[in-house]
């Protein structure tokens, strides 16, 4: 059931890891850092959107993103809107419709959230998905998972996200340090989707710990759906 879980998640991770190596503090967090929380939402699939026209009502639309990631609309056909802001989706909307339309002015409003979640696996009670409501820091999924097992490798937690690239950056965090005051910045916020896998035995390689945990969760063996480089 585990290996299903995380399925879909792993695929669309590139099964190459950069470590980073200096955490950065949740209260420093810049917009694009590929290992802090995005800034501004990004339209996911499942979420429902309204599309409206200002000077065109008669094209408005209520539309559901696929599961490809894409959404139809009148005249224009297909657009791939997964990843992308709604005001980024907007500046797109004006650009096509701008050869059919005299004034395309356009709002996109995302009226309904596909539940976002983050992973966390490994040395945990209970491991599995966990719904991300608002802000949430590694430690505070670890508590969602049930809290780490005896053993648990507290100095060696790994976090995996994917970047605006969808290229995967692994950063090892210290809780030890967060726990004890030393250092907060270990216990770093969490984007959709990330991974938090807690190891019960140090990893010496981030890379290939990577390559054979993505390996070892996929049902169907290495080679389909993904890349290694």
């Amino acid at each position: 059931m585990r290996s299903i879980l995380y399925l879909f998640v792993i695929i669309g991770l590139a099964a190459c890891a950069t470590p980073v190596q200096n955490p950065i503090p949740a209260w420093e967090a810049k917009a694009g850092d590929p290992l802090t929380p995005q800034a501004d939402y990004r339209i996911q699939t499942g979420d429902q959107l309204d599309i409206k026209f200002f000077y065109n009502s008669e094209l408005n639309e209520s539309v559901a993103v696929r599961p490809d990631g894409r959404i139809s609309l009148q005249l224009l056909g297909e657009i791939s809107v997964h990843g992308v802001t709604p005001s980024q989706l907007e500046n797109l909307l004006r650009d096509r419709y701008s050869s059919q339309l005299a004034n395309p002015e356009v709002a996109v409003i995302v009226t309904a959230f596909n539940m976002q979640k983050v992973f966390v696996d490994g040395h945990v009670v209970k491991p599995g998905a966990f719904p991300l409501v608002g802000f949430m820091t590694v430690m505070q999924s670890l508590s969602q998972a049930g809290g780490l097992r005896d053993g648990a490798k507290r100095k060696e937690i790994l976090v995996i996200r994917r970047d605006a690239q969808g290229k995967p950056a692994v950063l090892k965090l210290n809780l030890d340090k967060a726990i004890s005051g030393e250092d907060m910045g270990q216990d770093i916020y969490l984007s959709p989707f990330d991974i938090v896998f807690v190891p019960r035995s140090t990893i010496g390689n981030v890379n290939q710990f990577v390559d054979l945990y993505i390996r070892k969760n996929l049902p169907f063996g290495a080679g389909v759906g993904y890349s290694i480089y």
